[in-house]
Order: C-alpha cells, then sequence, then structure tokens
C-alpha cells in the first residue's frame, strides 16, 4: 500500500513537470504580432497607410525551419519597410548563419534597416565581421550612426539609426540636426530607457527593443526585470508618449541570459503611419 502511494506521486510529480514544460515551450514559441498606430501631423500625406514591421532580439531563435513561421507572419502583414533593432545574434551562444538567414529572406519580403544592440558587441571581431559582412550581403541597409531618407512620391520621411556604443553621446544630436529639415523622422536604437535623449531629438518615433518584455510578466504588474531599468521596469513593452516622441518597445523574439519566458510571447511589431489631418483642418476653420 505504501509503495503504491509512493508511485502516485512520483507519477502525479512527473505529470506536473511535463504539464510545465509544455507550458514553458508553448509560451517561447507561439509568436504573437502587436499592432500600433503612429499619428502626426508632421507625416507626409503619401506615408499614410505606410506598414513598418519592427524585429527584435532574435539571438539565433527559430521559429520552424529557417524561420518559415516568423518570415511567413512578416510576409503576410505586408510591410513596406522592415526594421530590425539590435540583438540578432546573441553574444553568448553566436550563430551568425541563422541570423544572416533569416536576414536575407525579410530583405526578400520589403527593404529592411538594422542597428547593433548590446549583443553584438559582444561577439568576437571575427564573428562581427562575418555578421556586418553577411547582413550586407542579404541586401540590408546597416545604420551605424547614419540616416536615409525614405522616399514616395514627390516626399521624404527620414529614418536614424543609433549604434549600441553611441548611446548617452552625441550621436542622435548630430543626427537630428542633419535632418532638422525633414519634417517626419524615425529612429532606430536599441534600448529604451534613454527617453530625455529620444525626446530631446525630436524625432516622432523611435523604436527600441532590449528590456525582452521584462522576462517575466505578472497581471496587473508588468515585466519583472529589464537589463539597466533593473526590477519592475518603466520600459518592458509597448507604445509610450515622450512629448511629441512616440516610444515603442518590442518585448523581442528570443531569450538569452534568462532561457525562458514567462506570460510573455514573442512579439513582432507592426506599426502603421497615419497623417492627422486634425491640426489643418482647425487652421483652415480659422
Amino acid at each position: 500500500m505504501k509503495g503504491k502511494f509512493h508511485w502516485k506521486r512520483l507519477v502525479t510529480a512527473a505529470c506536473v513537470i511535463l504539464l510545465l514544460l509544455l507550458f514553458c515551450l508553448w509560451q517561447n514559441t507561439t509568436l504573437t504580432v502587436t499592432h500600433y498606430t503612429c499619428t502626426k501631423s508632421t507625416l507626409p500625406k503619401v506615408f499614410d497607410g505606410y506598414r513598418i514591421v519592427q524585429i527584435s532580439d532574435l539571438h539565433n531563435a527559430s521559429f520552424g525551419r529557417s524561420n518559415c513561421r516568423l518570415v511567413g507572419k512578416i510576409k503576410a502583414l505586408s510591410p513596406d519597410l522592415i526594421v530590425i533593432t539590435g540583438d540578432i545574434a546573441d553574444g553568448n551562444r553566436t550563430d551568425v548563419d541563422t541570423a544572416v538567414n533569416f536576414a536575407e529572406q525579410a530583405a526578400a519580403i520589403a527593404p529592411v534597416y538594422y542597428v547593433t544592440g548590446n549583443h553584438e558587441l559582444w561577439l568576437n571581431a571575427k564573428d562581427y565581421d562575418a555578421l556586418l559582412t553577411g547582413l550586407g550581403s542579404a541586401g540590408v541597409t546597416v545604420l551605424a550612426d547614419a540616416a536615409v531618407t525614405l522616399t514616395r512620391e514627390e516626399d521624404s520621411i527620414a529614418l536614424l539609426g543609433l549604434r549600441e556604443e553611441s548611446l548617452g553621446g552625441t550621436a542622435l544630436q548630430h543626427l537630428s540636426e542633419e535632418t532638422a529639415d525633414i519634417p517626419f523622422r524615425m529612429l532606430l536604437t536599441h534600448e529604451p530607457q534613454y527617453t530625455a535623449e529620444y525626446e530631446a531629438s525630436g524625432v516622432d518615433l523611435v523604436f527600441t527593443g532590449h528590456a525582452h518584455g521584462g522576462q517575466f510578466r505578472l497581471p496587473f504588474v508588468g515585466g519583472v526585470y529589464a537589463p539597466d531599468q533593473g526590477f519592475f521596469p518603466a520600459y518592458s513593452e509597448g507604445m509610450h508618449a515622450l512629448g511629441k516622441t512616440d516610444l515603442i518597445v518590442s518585448r523581442g523574439l528570443g531569450n538569452s541570459v534568462i532561457p525562458v519566458r514567462l506570460f510573455n510571447f514573442p512579439e513582432i511589431v507592426c506599426v502603421e503611419l497615419q497623417k492627422d489631418s486634425t491640426a489643418s483642418d482647425e487652421m483652415e476653420a480659422s
């Protein structure tokens, strides 16, 4: 009788462990898409409805063979632009081929722009060079403290890209000054917590990642911990208003130091730009 009870407890424990493993697998492999709308009066009318897909913190993760599930979801969103905000490879378990293979497929869908994250800085020189060379060969534009103009018909908007090592420096100020004559500007950067710097730049929209959604998310509380922000971070996910600047923080896709997410599905971000005509309508009425 005692031995039978012992086996029942072992079977129950094994079932509980199996269910937990399946739950963690589901949490860490189920792709979600979060949609945002960025409405600005500064947006040229020809860019109304322009769609941007953001990929962040992939960390060598594969969703299906050759990332087929991830690529399929991106393609279904019909983006005009794809932006990658760092940590496409992982500094602790580097796999450049997976990163470049994904980039090649993404570049076949829409133009792709990329900035580095902290994990790229952790790569050895050989892997770092191989990654940037591979991304370039795949058709990805690497923005290293640089700005480009995106043109539709007769109008343009600006896309700025900040290197990871330039955070907290003067590079963003210089980029802002260089593009001051362009009415609508977007910034790609990896870390979200430099909010004062982003707001001071005067850009309209900032794409970031790095926080991994707080890794573990609690109901009514939010993210538990984010690198460089500590416990219960203010910027772990979502869209935040910083004065006239909108900040988007992607929860990212992969894991790194902490290998498991909890109540925090891997996230693709999709942003649609909209022209806010309210201000001009009010001016005409007056």
